[in-house]
């Protein structure tokens, strides 16, 4: 997934999740923000994933599984103390979040 970026924006009532591409040193958008709950974000990105021939299959299940795994920890955001986000950023290394401070 080295080739990828996730940002999460990370708000009170939602989170959104978009994809980037790494390029050198830059990053170009690939999607806009798919945010949940509102629509399903996790199959949004399943379906753009699927339909980008050139992003491994492999690659797709690391970022849905990411996707998931962020997603479960902003519905227990209540818990979240300022710690846990500095967690959150070393834990997925390959991934910015905005929104938090």
């Amino acid at each position: 997934m080295e080739r990828f970026i996730l940002k999460f924006l990370w708000l009170e009532k939602s989170i959104a999740v978009c994809l980037d591409q790494k390029i050198g040193d830059r990053t170009t958008p690939l999607t806009e923000y798919f945010f949940w709950p509102q629509k399903d974000a996790w199959e949004e990105m399943k379906i753009f994933l699927e339909n980008k021939a050139w992003i491994t299959e492999n690659e797709s299940i690391l970022l849905l599984n990411q996707i998931t795994e962020v997603i479960n920890d902003w519905q227990g955001k209540d818990s979240i103390q300022r710690k846990d986000t500095a967690r959150l950023r070393e834990k997925f290394t390959n991934s910015v979040f905005i929104g938090f401070d």
